[in-house]
């Protein structure tokens, strides 16, 4: 495709992608960004299956390595401490629920938007309007004046405001799974000993932490089924989170602490995004914007990865974005589809509502290297690298 000026909404992990491989075929790459600069640190994500190939034919996998966690695995803990199950790291091959490579969010947002190179970036902005036509896109923003574009890329993630002007409404294509999450940075918990260590509470209640990367540090987050809240903003937000956990066990009252002091606290809700197309005229979209698999599946930071090298490959392959988008689409959607499949027990098993099943869920977990429940998990963990990625010989 001819070289064109490109805008990306979302300076996540989908959009630093996507802008490092139109740099490298010419385009002309800008960025607009909610947030006032690139968020730092943030939960860890998995490089796993194909997004690891993808790391690695961005040449970026050595810089990956040294930043990535120094963790054990995954450890179950009852509500006084004590390890009820494990899987370490190293099951299925590094490429259990645990990754052998996992890394903050932040720290490989940073790692792809300094290999992107000459990108122009708008922070502390969003796109309030989408007008196209044969030849380009008319963008309107809250705060930058309207500008022309030939393409509009949606990386702006389940919320996406690409999406939204473009496609319709978000109740049309998030399948919530009545479940919200809240991450934040906490102090160093110097019992972890390098676990990821997940305590699961009656009602459908996960409270969660794990190491850092920086000294002092610890990342949490605490979870919780419900109907849709209708609280808003972050006040309402740790209140409400306080009086879901109160009176739990093990670490919780200490992360409550710590969460109303956080200075990077997130909530939101966990959901899926389903469309029958990812593209409309000059418009599309991509990760989470377009095929949100939710955080259960360990897949999106693969998808967002993936997805960003089938569509840049696909328009330096074609004429015309026309017929790039169409191929990007046959190209991706199998893994999309497979990489949203929910893992066995799906939001139940990740939140269980009853002691029971909390229980059974540990016994499971001990299981889960061994047979019948090894091969049921190693199709699960497979499913990462669940597709041919075509050689696009993009330039480097």
């Amino acid at each position: 495709m001819d070289t064109t000026e490109v805008l990306i909404s979302g300076a996540s992990i989908a959009g630093p992608a996507i802008a490092y491989w139109l740099r490298r075929q010419g385009h002309s790459v800008t960025v607009v960004e909610r947030a006032p600069a690139l968020r730092p640190g943030g939960q860890a994500v998995d490089l796993r299956g194909a997004g690891r190939t993808v790391i690695e034919r961005m040449g970026l996998m050595p810089e990956a390595r040294a930043v990535s966690l120094d963790q054990r695995g995954l450890a179950y803990v009852d509500g006084r401490g004590r390890i009820t199950a494990t899987m370490p790291a190293d099951a299925f091959g590094g490429e259990g629920i645990i990754s052998e490579i996992e890394i903050l969010r932040g720290d490989l947002g940073r790692l792809l938007v300094d290999a992107a190179g000459d990108v122009e970036y708008l922070f502390d902005d969003t796109i309030t309007g989408i007008t196209q036509d044969d030849h380009g896109v008319d963008v309107t923003f809250e705060n930058a004046a309207p500008r022309r574009f030939g393409l509009v890329i949606g990386a702006d993630g389940l919320h996406s405001a690409v999406r939204r002007l473009a496609f319709g409404p978000e109740s049309d294509c998030v399948r919530p799974l009545e479940c919200y999450t809240a991450y934040f940075t906490a102090p160093a918990a110097g019992d972890l000993d390098g676990w990821y260590m997940m305590h699961n509470l009656p009602g459908g209640r996960v409270a969660s932490l794990r190491p850092g990367r920086l000294p002092g540090e610890s990342k949490a987050s605490l979870s919780f089924r419900s109907a849709p809240v209708a609280r808003t903003g972050a006040a309402a937000h740790k209140d409400l989170l306080a009086e879901r956990f109160a009176g739990g066990g093990w670490k919780v009252p200490w992360l409550l602490d710590a969460m109303r002091a956080a200075p990077d606290f997130a909530f939101d809700s966990v959901g899926q995004v389903h469309l029958d197309r990812w593209s409309n005229g000059r418009v599309v979209l991509l990760g989470d914007a377009g095929y949100c698999p939710t955080p259960l599946t360990g897949l999106g930071t693969s998808l967002a990865l993936v997805g960003a090298y089938v569509l840049a490959g696909e328009l330096a392959a074609r004429a015309d974005h026309h017929s790039a988008f169409d191929r990007y689409e046959r190209v991706l959607r199998p893994y999309v589809t497979t990489g949203q499949e929910l893992p066995p027990g799906g939001i139940g098993g990740y939140a269980p509502t009853s002691a029971l099943a909390i229980r059974l869920g540990a016994l499971t977990m001990r299981s889960m290297t061994r047979w019948p429940m090894r091969g049921i998990l190693e199709k699960q963990f497979a499913k990462a690298g669940g597709i041919d990625l075509p050689d696009y010989c993009l330039a480097g």
